[in-house]
């Protein structure tokens, strides 16, 4: 009896396993395990029978979900009912949904749960391990199956996940397999990773739980007796599938990528030998004008070669008709000083009252780019067409000595987290006072809301930061449950979570026992380069910074929210920086707003005003000093200039104050640059022809008979002629310098021209009369201060000559000007010159942001944090601009990435510059969102959308920039960039019907 039951056991548990058989079949009800699903977790019932011959409507249902499995109506056995098929195909719509674009992968991943599900050897490739009681709608109580182990080869396995793991989401320029692979992303997964996930019933997709077991093709250990590998043939992604379906395409397949041509190697620098080659030149130019030079001097001093009387002649012509005239005039100006003083100072009111409708351009972007230049045209267009770039406002932070182990890795303590999500949720609840909206203002009026922009609440504005990843929710940041996994139970809480999400960001539910989403409050993705820093490999968890960032709308000027938005920064940054002052702060960080560049700029200006008047008092007391001739002791306020040198700074100040007030008349704006820098050019200038003035009149002896007026007058004809051709070539080179587009130079160069010559013609005008009052006043012994006080001590006969003058006539100009002396500072100037002509090749051009910033500005803190922690570089938009018809299959095709697709499209090209990003700067290929319409109306997505909006006229793509430093790589970038776009436009303007000026550019 016993023998006999052994025998019925064995046969009993070999029929568990044979082909043919099902261990489930129909649909059971929902499973009771499963919570917060987003589609019905229906289950099958556990049921040992034969495999079903499928027909009718049930096998055009099953042709339509499992093709591969198909052989033919009346010819076909499945193990799934009509209903368990309807639940598999509303399973796999959501899969499809991101895995369409490759068919050979949808169709391979349908494979695998086909094949559990429906194939009719079912019992053969899975061991049942978990069923439930589940009451049906009659009354009766099913045994339903919620767990089972599937055995598979890994022949197939590597196969479809080979298939699978390049496809990509074209909106976030991901790839679709960081959404099925869990906590690992794309870069941990592996095919057994892969399968857990897909049979995790707490990732809110399976039904059921399923341990998938892959072992390789011929391997039987581990198998339960009469059980095999389910080793069907997995298509290649470069293959078409039996139903149509065409080979993935290059963005989402290697296999399918034609050859592309490697980019041509960097132009080698160029070198003579093993010399740098401009240096070569250099040395050789050098050589030879040293040559001639000696030849020259050989030959002066063997012929005695001396130089022509004619030009001699002509050049003291032009010297005595400029000195005779300016000697007139002067001796009219010193003769009337009391009629010249007021009239120039009408005058100079007269230009200096239009400051008061100067125009002050402080917006960098006006400042530096000219409004006809292509970046300005391609600003204009982008704005014009879209939104202008949201305004930012940040926040990175550390906190080195604050880290925690999660599974080994160091990372930050959760009462970090807390203590960022508090500081978050404080900057999100400011509030204030506007007079432009005339109501209180706060984040949700000016934020960037991309899911609510018409009526934002404070949850719909755009907020990236790592509490996010717990919809700032300090409930779902402190929560902890017990998990078991395999067996073993543990507690899993926030580092879990967080360690899911950097890795599938775009997920609604996470696979652990907390359910939680991993999308943002405001309903968008939180990427993880936008929450962490200071990581290397997208190993977020060693991540060493936390970022929090806030954006909003950008608004024109003349926009009332630009004011509003501006008001709401300002509230930002005193937060912030209350907070930087807080001694219980655990963090060091770096923070900006986007008013911040502009406020820096404009605090410099107002800390350089005290600086600004030291510089003129200075420059006064040594004009005053250096120009007064001290005889004796009883005559120093006779001699003193403090009234000339006073004179000669209020002259600087005064050319300056018309030039600005010309040029506002006349509508030409103003820049911070030009109250910095004009002022102190024209004090420079106009002290040099002050004390030539001042000290040739001193120097000069007043001949017998001649009048002081006339003494003056014919000083001023001596010296003036410099003076004009010195102010008159300087004027000139910033007038010239005024062609310049870009407007701040511009600006600048047509200010300092007209401040320059205004303060030439002031001087020879008021200074002229200010000086012969002044020596009215030292012929007669008046003091400076106390006019109507006398000295009695006379004024020496002989002119004082200082100290300076006889070095220069005793020793420095016979020492510069002995022959060998000559010869040898010809020698020096030239290897000088070639220098310079050498190290002109290895100038660095750009400007970077730190310069423009004060030494104490806390922006040189924030770009030091930036370039250290921050992982991606900034967003840039390919546009297109109108002449393209999107509606053709030929302008689809070359545009888009996906399945038929032109192999060398838009978004095609975008990629493969990814793939150099040391040559191309680009870092993530571009989001298309002509491959989500795609996709949409892909009859496999079961989504539908219509584009009503009607002619397209712009559209965008955007990708992300590698991480730039410097002006130098940004310069780089930018020019990569509009080289790739150029090409992208001559490919296109080749499809049919495009309109020869239909264009592609870079908008970074």
């Amino acid at each position: 009896m016993f023998l006999l039951y052994l025998c019925l056991l064995q046969v009993l548990t070999g029929a568990q396993h044979e082909p043919g058989y099902c261990s489930f079949y129909e649909d059971c009800g929902l499973n009771p395990a499963v919570e917060g699903a987003l589609i019905p977790p229906r289950v099958p019932c556990k049921d040992y029978r034969k495999a079903v011959n499928v027909t009718g409507d049930h096998y055009e249902l099953f042709k339509s979900v499992c093709p591969m499995l198909a052989h033919g109506e009346g010819k076909t056995l499945a193990c799934c009912s009509f209903r368990q098929l309807t639940a598999l195909q509303s399973s796999l719509t959501l899969s499809k949904a991101v895995l369409i674009r490759c068919p050979s992968c949808a169709d391979n991943f349908a494979h695998i749960h086909c094949a559990t599900t429906c194939s009719p050897n079912q019992s053969q490739i899975l061991k049942i391990t978990k069923t439930a009681n589940i009451t049906q709608p009659a009354g009766m109580v099913k045994e339903a199956v919620v767990g089972y182990e599937a055995y598979v080869s890994t022949s197939f396995s590597d196969a479809s996940f080979r298939s699978c793991k390049n496809v990509r989401i074209p909106a976030t320029g991901g790839y679709a397999i960081a959404t099925m692979c869990g906590r690992y992303g794309a870069t941990l997964c592996t095919p057994q990773r892969w399968l857990d996930f897909q049979g995790d019933s707490s990732n809110g997709l399976a039904p059921l739980d399923i341990n998938f077991k892959l072992l390789p093709d011929g391997q039987t250990a581990g198998l339960p007796p009469g059980a095999v590998l389910f080793a069907g043939t997995a298509l290649n992604c470069n293959e078409t599938t039996p139903t149509g379906g065409e080979a993935c395409s290059c963005q989402d397949c290697e296999q399918s990528c034609p050859a592309v041509p490697q980019p041509p190697p960097l132009p080698e620098p160029f070198m003579i030998g093993r010399l740098d080659g401009v240096l070569v030149i250099c040395i050789i130019v050098f050589s030879c004008i040293f040559l001639l030079l000696i030849c020259y001097v050989i030959l002066e001093y063997t012929i005695r070669y001396q130089k022509s009387k004619g030009a001699r002649k002509a050049s003291l012509a032009t010297q005595e008709f400029l000195g005779s005239l300016f000697q007139t005039w002067g001796t009219i100006m010193a003769r009337y000083p009391l009629i010249v003083l007021p009239v120039c100072l009408v005058v100079v009111l007269a230009f200096a009252v239009g400051i008061k409708d100067i125009e002050l351009t402080t917006d960098p972007v006006q400042l530096w780019s000219a409004p006809q230049s292509r970046a300005m045209r391609e600003k204009a267009f982008h704005d014009a067409n879209f939104d202008p770039f949201y305004r930012t406002n940040q926040l990175i932070l550390t906190a080195p000595d604050s880290h925690i182990k999660i599974y080994g890795v160091c990372f930050f303590h959760a009462d970090l987290i807390i203590e960022l999500l508090e500081l978050q949720q404080k900057i999100q609840a400011i509030e204030f006072w506007s007079d432009e909206l005339n109501r209180t203002a706060s984040l949700k009026d000016v934020c960037y809301a991309p899911l609510n922009p018409d009526n934002p609440s404070l949850t719909d504005c755009a907020v990236n930061s790592l509490p996010q990843y717990f919809q700032n929710s300090m409930d779902n940041l402190n929560a902890q449950v017990n998990m078991t996994e395999l067996g073993v139970t543990k507690e899993v809480d926030w580092r879990d979570h967080f360690i899911y999400c950097v890795n599938s960001p775009l997920s609604f539910k996470d696979i652990t026992a907390l359910g939680m989403s991993c999308m943002a409050d405001y309903g968008g993705p939180v990427f993880p380069f936008l929450a962490v820093g200071g990581y290397e490999n997208e190993e977020y968890t060693t991540a060493e910074a936390l970022i929090l960032t806030f954006s909003l709308n950008n608004y024109a000027r003349t926009d009332v929210k630009f004011k509003v938005a501006e008001e709401w920064e300002r509230g930002f940054l005193e937060i912030v920086q209350e907070y930087q002052k807080n001694p219980n702060t655990n963090f060091t960080f770096a923070y900006m707003a986007e008013r911040s560049l502009e406020d820096e700029i404009n605090r410099t200006t107002a800390e350089d005003i005290p600086i600004f008047m030291i510089s003129y008092a200075v420059i006064f007391l040594y004009i005053a000093v250096a120009l007064g001739e001290y005889s004796s002791c009883k005559r120093i306020l006779v001699d003193s200039k403090f009234l000339v040198g006073l004179g000669g700074i209020l002259v600087v100040g005064c050319s300056v104050m018309a030039s600005m007030g010309f040029y506002a008349w006349i509508g030409i704006p103003s820049s911070l640059v030009i109250l910095q820098v004009v002022p102190f050019l024209v004090l420079a200038v106009g002290a040099d022809n002050i004390f030539i003035f001042v000290l040739e009149y001193q120097r000069d002896m007043r001949r017998t008979g001649e009048k002081r007026e006339e003494h003056i007058g014919r000083v001023l004809g001596n010296v003036a002629p410099s003076m004009l051709l010195c102010s008159l070539s300087e004027s000139v080179c910033f007038f010239l310098g005024a062609l310049s587009t870009m407007p701040a130079v511009k600006s600048f160069a047509l200010y300092a021209a007209l401040a320059v010559l205004m303060d030439f013609i002031l001087q020879m005008t008021a200074f002229v009369a200010l000086l012969s009052l002044d020596a009215r006043r030292q012929d007669a012994n008046r003091c400076e201060i106390a006019c109507c006080v006398t000295v009695k001590t006379p004024h020496p006969s002989e002119p004082n000559q200082g100290v300076l003058l006889p070095l220069m006539k005793k020793y420095y100009a016979p020492a510069l000007l002995n022959p060998v002396s000559r010869v040898l500072v010809m020698v020096v100037f030239l290897a000088t010159f070639c220098a310079c002509v050498f190290l002109l090749f290895h100038v660095k051009v750009g400007l970077n942001q730190e310069l423009a910033m004060p030494s104490d500005s806390y922006m040189l803190d924030y770009f030091a944090y930036l370039y250290k922690y921050f992982e991606v570089g900034v967003p840039t938009y390919f546009i297109t601009t109108k002449g393209f018809n999107f509606t053709s299959e030929e302008g689809i095709n070359a545009v888009c990435s996906s399945v038929g697709c032109d192999q060398f499209s838009f978004t095609q090209k975008l990629r493969y510059a990814t793939e150099y990003p040391e040559r191309s700067y680009l870092a993530i290929p571009a989001s298309s969102w002509v491959d989500d319409y795609i996709d949409w109306l892909n009859p496999g997505s079961k989504c539908c959308r219509i584009y009503t909006a009607g002619p397209n006229k712009a559209s965008r793509f955007m990708a992300y920039h590698t991480p730039l430093v410097n002006s130098q790589e940004f310069t780089a970038a930018l020019e990569k960039a509009r080289e790739l776009a150029h090409n992208i436009t001559m490919t296109m303007r080749n499809v049919t019907g495009t309109s020869q000026d239909f264009e592609v550019f870079p908008y970074t």
